[in-house]
């Protein structure tokens, strides 16, 4: 990952005209490359770095045998065929399935990885974003596959939708950098939208997070970003892969993107 100053330079060589902040914006793989490999694989996480992502999303969940796993659904049924929530099968279980052959035969017989395996991949310089999508319970192990790893504290990244989640990964890996994640929901009535950027706010400072990540579709103007600037927060959104929305967002000034298509979206943001 560049430094601040190293990608601010750049931009005013590439950008001087619009003062841009394009290359300034963290570009993160979304599941891994998972435009071009199977999601929340090791495959996707390797390709995501080929394609020059800054950072990796990935999902994860503790087994039944308290191992800790890669896996987006709450249950194997969407991606391997198999109706059966992911906490109540073992490594071994989860292993035994295929959650490649539905990309295509080019990636027939690609299983779930553990996370110490996709911990392992992470280059020097990246980081690697770890949404937990099971409850807290996961983070006593979270903390000990972090500290196996041996990698540094600022290449790790928990963001979860559960707030508890975050605030407890916070407590117990202060050098960490944690973000709560949030979508939005619009009242048709009064086309007010919920949660409010102050509650958001609110809630990061309560927890002592770095931010938080939201859902683009809830980031129609500046003043949401500016609110959370003045609070001494960052700001990232999902899942952008859309050329026109990722420029509006670098404008703006967001810190990071997450999108399906890495190394696409850097030249659409470069052109």
């Amino acid at each position: 990952m560049k430094s601040f100053l190293t990608k601010a330079a750049l931009a005013c060589v590439l950008m001087p005209c619009q003062g841009v902040v394009a290359v300034d914006v963290e570009i993160i793989a979304h599941r891994g490359a998972s435009h071009d490999a199977p999601e929340n694989t090791l495959e996707s996480v390797k390709l995501g770095w080929e394609q020059g992502a800054d950072a990796v999303e990935i999902d994860v969940y503790l087994s039944k045998d308290g191992h800790i796993v890669l896996h987006h659904d709450g249950t194997t049924k969407k991606l391997a065929g198999v109706d059966r929530k992911v906490v109540d099968q073992t490594l071994a279980e989860l292993q035994q399935l295929d959650v490649g052959a539905w990309k295509g035969d080019k990636w027939k017989g690609v299983r779930i990885p553990k996370l110490a395996d996709v911990l392992a991949t992470i280059p020097e310089g990246h980081r690697l974003f770890v949404e937990v999508k099971c409850g807290p319970e996961i983070v006593p192990d979270l903390a000990k596959a972090f500290k196996r790893s041996g990698k540094k504290p600022k290449q790790l990244v928990v963001i979860s939708f559960d707030y508890e989640v975050v605030k407890q990964a916070k407590a117990r890996l202060p050098k960490v950098e944690c973000f709560y994640l949030s979508s939005f929901k619009v009242d048709e009535k009064t086309g007010e939208q919920t949660p409010r950027v102050e509650k958001l706010i609110a809630m990061a400072k309560a927890a002592k997070l770095e931010g938080i990540n939201v859902s683009y579709k809830g980031l129609g103007d500046r003043a949401f970003l500016d609110k959370v600037k003045a609070a001494g927060l960052e700001l990232f959104t999902w899942t952008v892969n859309s050329p026109d929305v990722a420029r509006r967002l670098a404008k703006l000034g967001i810190n990071g993107i997450t999108t399906d298509r890495p190394a696409w979206l850097r030249r659409e943001l470069s052109k």
